[in-house]
């Protein structure tokens, strides 16, 4: 096979076990709504509208741990001997790739329905959506990309979930102020032109890191 049709192959499986364990997809749901239903009682019983930095920190933070919770499993939950019949079947390139594209298809899931929680619960104070949807976009990309690597590296280590966290936390920093940057300027209503910079640095950043996860995947796998 070529390695699209592997990788087509690959995300089908994973898209099917997911619908098959659906136990972990309602949780992020259920973690999503919960956390916005919770803002809405903290700002609502205070008897005032809900500041336009505060929904876009908050958006985010949501965002953040919900990637987390969603991509972790990524590569933790595969058994030694699934991964042994991947190693015989499959490209590692496909695999790395497959594992990134299903992940942040399912985070631009999530997102779009924090997104229309958001809006419908604490109000969308969102001025240019356009922007606001691709600058989310690029955000699912780029957690997806980054943490889908981190969860391989951290899938070999004896202490996986803390490693996950201190390798993934900081990679992510600089990604999510310009994240964070961007959205406030569609909050506020600036024109393309105002992020542009910001988001062709965020576009950069998704392809450095896709890169080196299609490089430095194989000697991982390897191992």
């Amino acid at each position: 096979m070529t390695l699209l049709s592997e990788i087509w192959v690959l995300m089908q499986k994973d898209f099917r076990l997911e619908w098959r364990q659906r136990a972990a997809l309602n949780g992020m749901l259920l973690y999503v709504s919960s956390t916005v239903f919770v803002c809405y009682l903290s700002f609502s019983s205070r008897g005032g509208q809900l500041p336009a930095p505060a929904w876009n920190a908050l958006f985010w933070i949501v965002l953040l741990f919900s990637a987390v919770n969603a991509v972790a499993k990524g590569f933790l939950q595969e058994s030694r001997g699934r991964m042994l019949y991947y190693y015989t079947v499959v490209r590692p390139q496909a695999v790395i790739l497959a594992k990134i594209l299903y992940n942040a298809l399912l985070l631009l899931g999530l997102a779009l329905v924090a997104f229309g929680l958001y809006a419908v619960v604490l109000g969308n104070p969102v001025q240019n959506v356009g922007l606001f949807v691709g600058n989310v976009a690029l955000g699912a990309v780029g957690f997806a990309s980054t943490l889908t690597l981190v969860s391989g590296i951290a899938a070999k280590a004896t202490n996986s979930s803390t490693l996950m966290a201190v390798l993934g936390f900081p990679l992510m920093v600089p990604m999510l102020l310009l994240l964070i940057k961007v959205s406030k300027n569609a909050l506020d209503g600036l024109e393309f032109e105002a992020s542009r910079s910001s988001l062709l640095t965020l576009v950069a950043l998704n392809m450095i890191v896709g890169a080196v996860s299609y490089l430095l995947f194989p000697f991982l796998w390897r191992s």
